[in-house]
């Protein structure tokens, strides 16, 4: 099925499965909505509220808006609480892209490395490191596994079109002898795009910042993250390890180069307009997660235990006799 698309599922004719166009970190997302007789359901994870995306078309408010007025309206809405304590509203992927340029050309004139990583699966974010590379003079390079895979698919996938050299490797002896040939040739003519935005102890960033590679990181080269730390304790410690051990190398971090793909409060308040549920589910958090989510749907009517359902993976709801 693509975005926009319908089906029938199960034999009584009466439940359709629909999938609505979002924008998250991803490329082709999708939230998809069970049409039922008693109303629909809408699974709400994981987006932002993109009217402007580097790659694919923006969220499909119009269509969220339909859903919440035909037939019987929203049953229940099933929705991620990741930035519901943040105010405002999640900047576009254009505004990440935008920042990403200005940090590259600021060190366009460095002569020496220049090494960025980010989500493997961002590939509107890799898009923008390569052709910022090129604007820059240097030739990218994508290393890593995940790196690989994630960017060759979306280039079979017409996704993306890359430039015809750029090098993907994913294995580690080709990704060692890509390192060696930019030594040799020199760090200045190359930004390696490379895994570990978050410190992941086997990913390629990682192992530079322990010298593990034939890439030697030298005082004042710089290391871009455009990437967050995922809130996880285990991510937190990895990332600030591999932080650690890249500026005891020399490397200068440039942090924070990113957008979230998880809606903040504004794009919540939009959703709940739109959709109107009548049941509404958090989800996509601990308990303590919830809080702020649970806090913004009681500013607009809704009342735990009778139509604000907190609840733990596993357990049933019953909405309707």
């Amino acid at each position: 099925m693509e975005a926009g698309e319908t089906m029938s599922i199960g034999d009584s004719g009466k439940v359709d499965l629909e999938f609505v166009n979002v924008t998250h970190s991803i490329i082709d997302a999708i939230n998809p909505v069970l049409h039922t007789p008693e109303g629909a359901v809408v699974y709400g994870l994981d987006k932002r509220m993109d009217h402007t995306p580097v790659i694919g078309d923006p969220i499909d408010m119009e269509r969220f808006r339909e859903i919440g007025r035909e037939g019987e309206g929203v049953l229940c809405y099933i929705e991620d609480c990741t930035n519901a304590n943040k105010k405002g509203r999640t900047p576009s992927e254009k505004v990440a892209r935008e920042h990403l340029r200005d940090v590259l050309y600021s060190i366009e004139d460095y002569d020496g490395g220049i090494v960025a990583t980010t989500f493997s699966s961002h590939i509107a974010r890799v898009k923008s490191l390569v052709e910022f590379a090129d604007d820059i003079g240097r030739q990218p390079v994508l290393l890593g596994r995940s790196m690989e895979k994630y960017s060759g698919t979306a280039e079979r996938l017409d996704f993306v079109d890359f430039p015809s050299d750029l090098g993907m490797f994913g294995h580690r002896k080709s990704v060692d002898r890509t390192f060696k040939r930019i030594m040799n040739e020199g760090k200045e003519n190359y930004l390696p795009i490379v895994t570990g935005h978050q410190g992941e102890p086997r990913a390629m960033l990682t192992r530079m910042a322990r010298g593990e590679t034939p890439y030697e990181l030298d005082d004042g080269d710089k290391v871009v993250f455009s990437a967050r730390v995922i809130p996880e304790p285990t991510n937190e410690g990895q990332r600030y390890q591999a932080e650690k051990l890249l500026g005891m190398q020399g490397a200068r971090v440039y942090d924070d180069i990113h957008v979230s793909g998880h809606l903040n409060q504004e794009g919540h308040y939009e959703m709940l307009d739109a959709l109107q549920p009548q049941h509404i589910i958090p989800a996509h958090q601990d308990m303590s997660g919830y809080s702020s989510y649970v806090n913004l749907c009681e500013s607009e009517g809704y009342k735990m235990g009778r139509d604000l359902h907190v609840t733990r993976n596993g357990n049933l709801i019953q909405l309707v006799d």
